[in-house]
């Protein structure tokens, strides 16, 4: 599992600069400030929780504990639910996605992803392997 968050983490890091690059470059002319600034919130957060991917990966190495894994998958379920809903509403009229708004759901589902992956790294950490 260290292996799959290694290199999940850098897929999704990688992901995360080439969106944020298209959304600088490309998307800047094509979307309104709010949608552009709700795209830039999901390239954050999903470069964010990369980094914690592979951080939790590290950690993995020193711990067995089941709390450090479950950490690591709560912060890939975040970033597919979390920033994944903010690209697909950010970029709904490009993409001709014209019913979103059964989006709007799976964001906070995201967020209570990320919440839980950080408590499960505290927890993690604080039991000792």
């Amino acid at each position: 599992m260290q292996r799959t968050f290694f290199s999940t983490a850098s897929i999704l890091g990688a992901l995360a600069v080439l969106l944020g690059a298209f959304g600088a470059h490309i998307l800047k002319e094509k979307l309104s400030p709010d949608f552009l600034s709700v795209f830039e919130t999901a390239v954050r957060y999903q470069f964010y929780h990369s980094i914690a991917l592979f951080i939790t990966g590290i950690l993995m190495r020193d711990s067995k504990s089941k709390f450090i894994r479950w950490a690591g998958i709560g912060f890939i379920s975040g970033i597919l639910f979390f920033s994944g809903s903010l690209f697909l509403i950010s970029t709904h009229e490009i993409i001709g996605l014209t019913n979103y708004k059964w989006l709007g759901p799976i964001t906070p589902l995201g967020g209570f992803c990320f919440v839980v992956g950080w408590i499960f790294l505290f927890a993690g950490t604080r039991k000792p392997s």
